[in-house]
């Protein structure tokens, strides 16, 4: 297996923080990886709802959001931009793939937010809107994934609008068939365990 093949597989897949992972940006993170390359790589965390309401700072799609209707925080990289991330039912076909929406992986793809929300209205199954991103330079996620800082599973597509998103670390981890099913019912803090 080349290098170059390593790193492209990785585009559409979860990130799941190790309990080892000492960073608080990350802490019980799951993050969907938007793009990875040789130049580096790019996710949204899917598990960090804020308070603020998608309508108050992108008011046109915020009836196309699902619940919570609010912004996620996407990571600790520019936090002053802005993603959409849609599930697209069927993944749109190669020729019917809607405007405004560019497919990462399967069903899930980026959504142009400078686009009129109704260009995708009528095809959109969810979408979030994320302030930020997590981003790695070449070669950095590679050095902790061997350091042991994150798990690398499947992605679903209902992972993207997850209704309860506090809730994501344990099941994403509970549905894998091996034994990271049972990093899951590691304590929030292990010193009272």
């Amino acid at each position: 297996m080349s290098a170059m093949t390593e790193v492209s597989s990785l585009t559409g897949r979860l990130l799941v923080a190790t309990p080892a992972l000492a960073d608080p940006n990350f802490d019980r993170a799951v993050v969907l990886l938007l793009d990875h390359d040789e130049e580096g790589s790019l996710g949204v965390v899917l598990n960090r709802p804020t308070p603020v309401d998608v309508g108050d700072i992108l008011e046109g799609w915020a009836g196309l959001a699902g619940e919570p209707g609010v912004v996620f925080q996407g990571g600790p990289v520019s936090l002053d931009s802005a993603l959409g991330v849609a599930v697209i039912p069927g993944g749109g076909s190669a020729d019917r793939t809607p405007l405004g929406w560019r497919r990462v992986h399967g069903a899930i793809g980026l959504v142009d937010l400078e686009a009129p929300p109704e260009l995708l209205a009528s095809a959109l199954g969810s979408l979030r809107i994320f302030a930020g991103y997590a981003g790695w330079g070449p070669g950095q996620l590679e050095d902790e994934l061997v350091e042991g800082a994150w798990y690398v599973v499947e992605s679903e597509p209902g992972d993207v609008s997850s209704p309860s998103p506090e809730r994501l670390w344990r099941e994403v981890l509970r549905r894998q068939r091996n034994e990271l099913a049972m990093v899951a019912t590691y304590p929030d803090d292990p010193s009272l365990n």
